[in-house]
């Protein structure tokens, strides 16, 4: 029996590794290893910007370089070797979407990191002007899929695990080093601008295997989320988690609140199977809803022009405005590092003055940046491409202090624990696939249409405004299920979920479920149950050990409850 036991502790510690860690330090391995992922989406993000017009890279793969001005042919192939990325990264989301649920948050960051550890092995070894270019789009691809799965995972498993309190500020760190990894692209691609050998390009591809192997080595010793392992019915493994990410016992009264809580979240599901189909359902949960409005959020961030500035701050400062190779390198480090500057600020507006007033700050300045820029444009002379580049300059540090981070922060949050994964998984497809549209199609834009370009995304932002002002609640200070209450009372009362958010005081947990029940959002028979653990509790110590015991309870009670339905599903099949 000892053996047994010893054995269930054993597999129990392995399924949950916490690396000996717990409380505040737990958390911040967390942190940092979310960190570490966002770095590389980063990184991969500015790579392109200095190689896509890189003497040895134009050398190795002729196709991407252009012999005139207006090089029709170069500016497409140049548009699909940097978008290949953004295709990879889609399917790599695509894949959480419909499995996600099913294999958990840190497999699937596992599976990514080594994907795009093999991606970076192809390109980094591509040679050749023909089957090369081939190979390194191939490997591109590769390392997509591996940061489609990251980012569509990474935000999900690190809300799970945080506070109410600081969620949205540790999330947001995630979205800020996306900045940090973009200005580290930047400069090693300027940096190596005097190499005149094929390590101009390759070892800045290759510096993606650092970012993955540091990520790798981070999510192998942290654990899975408790909200995950209690929807797989892993209970005492999720409060193990629960416990060590607080720093407390199993048995203290604040971990079984909060497991009950998430329990009873879990348990309004429990007769039903997952299906995908559950994204599009309305009535309560208003999962359809929530799943535009969190994919809304990634596709405003796209079509607002963040990456057309981005991917292409290099290209448009010599196109657009005229400068020199060189200088117009220069200065797209320095752009980057004002982009990576401009992510501070965010870390102090993020919880104070919440997500609503935060996109709304940030759309509106990028449609003034953006409306100063295509003004200047309009007129070709130096003086007006000076006043384009501000335009631009402007543009990015309201995008770093705003809706650089939101968008990965917003998606989980007001999904429902049921399709979190799917919501937050379709939102990163729609990040990718309209990212693949921008990068794709922006040299060919510039290329037509000068200044038009610009317009385009002014316009686009201020549609913007009045979308997240109707549509976007404030989440800013509430537990993951509270939302959810947020959303059913917004459907009962008939009313936006933004009014319902900005009326509806901070709940503890007893009034989550009260309101949950009160909405009737749990089933009859769990309210059954726990009115007679109430009642049990009330007769006995209200000590941690006998509300564990309680909570135990009622695992088992859901436990026969489920074996009952399998047993007279299986009777009436035989039938």
């Amino acid at each position: 029996m000892l053996e047994k036991l010893k054995l269930g502790k054993l597999s129990l510690i392995n399924r949950t590794n916490t690396a000996g860690l717990s409380g505040r330090h737990l958390r911040l391995a967390i942190t940092i290893t979310a960190v570490t992922g966002f770095s590389l989406f980063g990184y991969d993000q500015g790579l392109m910007s200095g190689l896509i017009t890189g003497d040895q890279f134009n050398d190795e793969f002729p196709a991407t370089k252009e012999l005139s001005d207006n090089d029709r042919h170069a500016t497409v192939v140049q548009g699909a070797v940097t978008s290949c990325y953004e295709i990879g990264c889609f399917f790599g989301s695509l894949f959480v979407m419909f499995r996600g649920e099913h294999i958990g948050r840190k497999p699937l960051v596992i599976l990514g990191s080594i994907a795009t550890i093999v991606g970076t092995v192809i390109s980094t070894s591509a040679f050749g002007p023909h089957w090369g270019l081939g190979q390194f789009v191939v490997g591109r691809v590769i390392t997509g899929i591996g940061t489609g799965l990251n980012t569509s995972t990474i935000p999900v498993w690190q809300s799970e695990m945080s506070k109410p309190e600081n969620r949205g500020l540790l999330v947001n760190l995630e979205g800020s080093v996306i900045a940090l990894g973009t200005m580290i692209a930047y400069w090693i691609d300027f940096g190596l601008s005097y190499v005149n050998t094929s390590v101009q390009w390759r070892f800045p591809v290759a510096m993606q295997i650092v970012f993955a192997l540091l990520l790798l080595a981070g999510i192998l010793q942290l654990p899975d989320s408790p909200r995950w392992l209690m929807s797989q019915g892993r209970r005492n493994e999720a409060l193990y988690v629960l416990a060590k990410l607080d720093d407390l016992e199993v048995t203290d009264d604040a971990i079984v609140a909060e497991a009950t809580m998430i329990q009873d979240a879990v348990n309004r599901f429990r007769h039903e199977k997952r299906s995908i189909k559950d994204l599009f359902t309305g009535g309560k949960s208003q999962n359809l809803q929530r799943a535009l409005v969190a994919s809304s959020t990634q596709f405003f961030q796209q079509f607002t022009g963040c990456n057309a500035a981005i991917y292409y701050s290099t290209v448009l400062f010599k196109k657009t405005i005229g400068l020199e190779p060189r200088l117009a390198l220069i200065l797209g480090g320095v752009f980057a590092t004002i982009y990576a500057l401009f992510t501070i600020p965010s870390f102090f507006l993020i919880e104070r003055m919440g997500r609503r007033n935060l996109f709304l700050i940030g759309a509106s300045g990028q449609a003034i940046s953006f409306t100063i820029t295509f003004a200047c444009l309009i007129k070709d002379t130096t003086q007006n491409a000076k006043g384009a580049a501000v335009g631009l300059f402007l543009f990015i540090c309201f995008f770093g202090m705003s809706i650089l981070s939101l968008p990965w922060i917003y998606p989980p949050e007001i999904a429902s624990m049921r399709v979190r994964s799917a919501t937050n998984a379709l939102a990163t497809c729609t990040n990718w696939l309209c990212n693949f549209a921008v990068v794709m199609f922006t040299p060919i834009f510039i290329n037509q249409t000068g200044y038009g370009c610009y317009l385009f995304f002014a316009v686009i932002n201020y549609l913007y405004i009045p979308v997240i002002f109707f549509f976007y609640p404030e989440t800013a200070g509430r537990s993951l299920e509270e939302i959810d209450i947020i959303y059913a009372k917004s459907y009962a009362d008939g009313t936006q979920a933004w009014r319902v958010a900005a009326n509806l005081p901070k709940l503890s947990y007893s009034e989550v479920e009260d309101q949950g029940n009160a909405l009737g959002l749990f089933d009859d028979d769990l309210e059954k149950e726990e009115i007679e653990m109430d009642e049990d509790a009330d007769r006995e110590n209200d000590t941690g050990a006998n509300n564990y015991t309680l909570f135990q309870k009622k695992n088992e009670q859901d436990n026969n409850q489920l074996s009952g339905d399998g047993s007279s599903s299986s009777q009436k099949t035989e039938n």
